[in-house]
This record gives structure tokens, C-alpha cells and sequence, in this order.
């Protein structure tokens, strides 16, 4: 029996239809994020070292404010976007992993044809987002971590030291399994301190023997 928890759906399937249906409407900018690229930003958030005010990332998610019909549809979608970024917390720092709105395959395609390049690409806008804070310690690491995400999202193709990695269509498929436990490896690297030494206890000395004290009754 495997120890391994299983990805935990951030929204009920109705709720992803209705987000799905709203992002897809012509009351959103057509730039906006559809659902996938909307999950993966609102997962990058709930991974991001610092919080970042909702209004910001209401505003980048949508390019802008929707032509929502009524006040009643604004609550009931910023209220499902707001759950799906709280559910998402809640199942990392319960150590669980998010289950992601796709099947964990590139079925032969180039990411960026795919639903997994979309969430990766969303996942990076996150990061773009407040991307100091992300890099603000241990950079290197942290591109380490990164990497798989860029790689899948099609942003950086241009870049040479992309080129290898996006040519190997078995390596990014072998990525594309691994990403719910990346998500989870991220979201520990930023909230769980490295492991320090443990300090070395201090040898006793001898009573009156410390630092400064004479032998008992001699001259000072």
C-alpha cells in the first residue's frame, strides 16, 4: 500500500464548470486567464513566499474588471477564485497535493498545445507576479524548482538553455507526473527553515577555574 497522498480537487467539478463558463464569456477581456491558466496562477499564489492582495491579482487574472451582469455574479466568482486559492493553502500545509484540472500526459504534443503548458504558463504569471520575493533567497535553488514549470509553460523557447530540455519529449512527459509534488516541494522550501547543526555543547570547566578567576586564595 502506498504512502503516497492523493491529489485533493481544489473546487468541485460544478464549481471549475462555472469558472470555466464565466472565463470563457465575452464579459471577460479576451487576454484574461481560461480556468486551466487561472488554476495554476491561484496555485503559484498559494505557493508564493508572501501574500499578494487580492485586488492585484483580481486585476491580473481578469486584465482588468469584468462586465459582470450584477453584484450577486462578482461575489459568486471572485468568491470561487478566492476558495480555489484558500483550498489550495489549506492542502499544501496539510502536506496533501492539488489535484490539477487535467490528465498528468502530454499525449505526444508540444506542452504548449496542451492544458499542461497552459497551467504551467499560469503558474508562471503567478510568479511573475512578485517575482523578487520568489527569487529573494537561495535563487538557485529555487530556479531549480522552477524549472520543470518553465520548461512546460512554451514561454522561455527562445531561450538557449531551454532549447535541450524542450526537445526531449520523454524528459518533459516524465515532468508533467511530477508536477503536484513540485508544487508541494516549492511550497515546503519556502515555510519549512533548513535543518542547522546542532551546536556542540560547551565543556565544563572546573569550579573558579573560568575565564578570569585566579587559583581559590591566591592573589587576583
Amino acid at each position: 500500500m502506498s504512502d503516497t497522498p492523493l491529489p485533493q480537487p481544489l473546487l468541485e467539478d460544478e464549481e471549475l464548470e462555472r469558472l470555466d463558463e464565466f472565463l470563457d464569456s465575452e464579459s471577460v477581456d479576451p487576454d484574461a486567464l481560461d480556468l486551466i491558466s487561472a488554476h495554476g496562477f491561484l496555485v503559484a499564489l498559494a505557493v508564493a513566499p508572501r501574500e499578494v492582495e487580492s485586488a492585484t491579482w483580481v486585476a491580473e487574472l481578469f486584465h482588468g474588471e469584468p462586465a459582470f451582469a450584477d453584484a450577486g455574479e462578482r461575489s459568486e466568482i471572485l468568491g470561487l477564485l478566492e476558495k480555489l486559492h484558500g483550498n489550495a493553502i489549506d492542502t499544501l500545509e496539510q502536506g496533501g497535493l492539488p489535484e490539477l484540472p487535467f490528465d498528468l500526459s502530454l499525449e505526444g504534443l508540444p506542452p504548449e498545445e496542451t492544458p499542461v503548458g497552459d497551467w504551467c504558463a499560469g503558474f508562471m504569471e503567478g510568479v511573475f507576479l512578485d517575482e523578487a520575493a520568489w527569487f529573494e533567497q537561495e535563487e538557485e535553488t529555487v530556479a531549480t524548482l522552477l524549472l520543470p514549470f518553465m520548461a512546460l509553460s512554451g514561454l522561455f523557447d527562445d531561450e538557449p538553455d531551454m532549447a535541450e530540455m524542450a526537445a526531449d519529449s520523454a524528459q518533459l512527459e516524465a515532468l508533467v507526473g511530477q508536477l503536484p509534488d513540485l508544487v508541494l516541494d516549492l511550497y515546503l522550501h519556502y515555510r519549512v527553515p533548513p535543518e542547522t547543526p546542532k551546536p556542540m555543547p560547551r565543556k565544563k570547566r572546573p569550579a573558579g577555574r573560568g575565564p578570569g578567576k585566579g587559583k581559590p586564595g591566591g592573589k587576583r
